[in-house]
């Protein structure tokens, strides 16, 4: 699913308003319907006392709107602010302003210096500038948004939070309305997927107002967010009369006298995502351990390496490997094969810059924000990590796997795929480990790496978002392995 700009979502709006055709305010009616529909079931009780705070451009009409609708659903406790710190206002403001005079609901206006009353709703609804903001909030703008923060009510945004930008660098210092809830029209905003809106967003919703989706997925953008419907189409169902030999052998080169519980698992998240064969290249004091938790995986030692690497399909290095360059090195000098270099290998790669050279094609790397910038340098903002992620991975013809909330998965082409499957339950150690192993087994099994790196986040994730669900406040690695057949089996979803 294409993720535009805010720019794109107003060609897309005209686009709609003139090809359905439908007038402007019709389609503003449509928005704030949909989002009334979300909210109602986020808060339920219509005695809640509810403040909607509206500027008076397009976002304010869609506040107006939604505080009509609001009251016709039995929500009587509503007061409306509206804001004139601008000099001018939407056509489709005037219009819902002057419906809202024919119901019962409070009206407030403010204008530039006034002062602003105590809050005391248990809602408030904002409402004021939306998705057109692309400079700081600053005076009266940033004095009623602080005001607003700093009351404990529920915050409960229309479509983005005022002081966020839809898209672009996130600056730490703009100041942002912190939203409980966003209420997004069509698609969430790409900055949404960025580790600064934490500062503005708790959580979102995407709802549809009926704008013209084929129009939409023709816009030009390089960045797309994965659906089930991506794994439904990329997952080939396995085939009658096949075998073991026909998922292909998965070599996992992995763990320390320390670390062995990293080999483990991502030799376990192998197996579990269908490898036909999964070998280990551990340490041999790892071999009991190796045994007794996962017998299905056969041992390779680290002098046998040169000898039967060829058989072998695709491998995967660097889970709890430790500072063991001479290994990463001569794997680096075998025949090209599909690769996925994480943790320490990827800490050996920047420690000795020349090895980058050496990476075969495919080849797929795993590193978290810390590690990112050990190999590729100090990034002051997500933004720009994500710009460095997309040179290299062109300029390399590989596959980064940027791992975050919302995980980074940039193409050789300079593409990006946004991940959005995962919850912070899962933010525990080894989970890296056995996104490896998935990563290792989907390759051997055949899958392009592009392809093998959609099925393997967005399936990991679904793993843990079921265990989440089932009530787990905290998802160890290790049981989320055995989650992941039934996130292949149901595709990505769960009834």
């Amino acid at each position: 699913m294409n993720i535009i700009t805010a720019a794109q979502t107003k060609d897309a709006d005209r686009h709609t308003i003139e090809t359905e055709p439908i007038a402007s305010v019709d389609l503003m009616e449509r928005a704030a319907n949909a989002f009334v529909t979300a909210f109602i079931p986020l808060y339920p009780d219509s005695n809640t006392s509810i403040l909607i705070c509206c500027g008076t451009g397009n976002n304010g009409g869609d506040g107006l709107a939604i505080a009509r609708l609001l009251q016709a659903h039995g929500y009587d406790a509503i007061t409306v602010w509206v804001v004139r710190f601008a000099n001018s206002e939407r056509d489709d403001f005037t219009a819902n302003f002057a419906r809202l005079h024919n119901t019962p609901i409070r009206i407030t206006e403010f204008f530039p210096g006034d002062k602003l009353p105590d809050i005391d709703q248990t809602v408030i609804i904002d409402a004021l500038l939306g998705s057109g903001l692309n400079k700081p909030l600053t005076g009266d703008w940033l004095r009623l948004v602080k005001h607003i923060n700093g009351v404990p009510g529920r915050k409960v945004a229309v479509d983005v939070p005022t002081g966020l930008r839809a898209d672009g660098i996130i600056p730490d210092t703009e100041y942002a309305l912190y939203a409980h809830d966003v209420i997004s029209f069509q698609r969430p905003k790409l900055s949404f997927f960025f580790p600064e809106s934490a500062k503005a967003i708790e959580r979102f919703h995407v709802v549809d107002i009926g704008l013209d989706e084929s129009y939409i997925e023709r816009l030009p953008t390089d960045f797309r967010l994965i659906t089930r419907d991506d794994i439904q189409r990329i997952y080939r169902n396995r085939l009658p009369f096949s075998h073991k030999g026909t998922y292909g052998h998965a070599l996992l080169i992995a763990g320390n006298t320390r670390t062995m519980g990293a080999a483990l698992l991502c030799c376990g998240a192998s197996v579990y995502s269908g490898a036909g064969l999964t070998s280990a290249c551990i340490p041999p004091a790892g071999l009991a351990a190796l045994n007794t938790c996962h017998p299905e995986v056969m041992y390779c030692p680290e002098e046998d390496l040169a000898e039967i690497w060829g058989t072998f399909d695709a491998v995967g290095i660097g889970p709890g490997l430790g500072q063991r360059e001479k290994l990463l090195t001569a794997c680096l000098g075998y025949s090209a094969k599909p690769m996925v270099i994480d943790a320490d290998a990827i800490t050996l790669l920047a420690r000795e810059p020349s090895l980058m050279e050496k990476l075969p094609t495919p080849c797929i790397l795993t590193p978290h924000m810390k590690e990112f910038d050990r190999l590729f340098g100090t990034h002051s903002s997500w933004w720009d990590r994500l710009r460095t992620a997309r040179e290299q991975a062109e300029a390399r013809h590989i596959v980064l796997v940027l791992k975050n909330r919302y995980t980074f998965i940039v193409m050789p082409d300079g593409s990006v795929y946004i991940n959005p499957t995962g919850n912070p339950a899962m933010a525990s150690g080894g989970m890296g480990d056995v996104l490896t192993g998935m990563l290792t087994s989907f390759l051997a099994q055949g899958y392009p790496p592009q392809e093998a790196a959609i099925l393997a986040c967005y399936l990991h994730g679904t793993a843990g978002d079921q265990l989440a669900a089932n009530g787990m406040a905290v998802v160890p690695a290790g049981k989320l392995i055995r989650m992941i057949p039934l996130a292949i089996g149901n595709r990505g979803g769960f009834s």
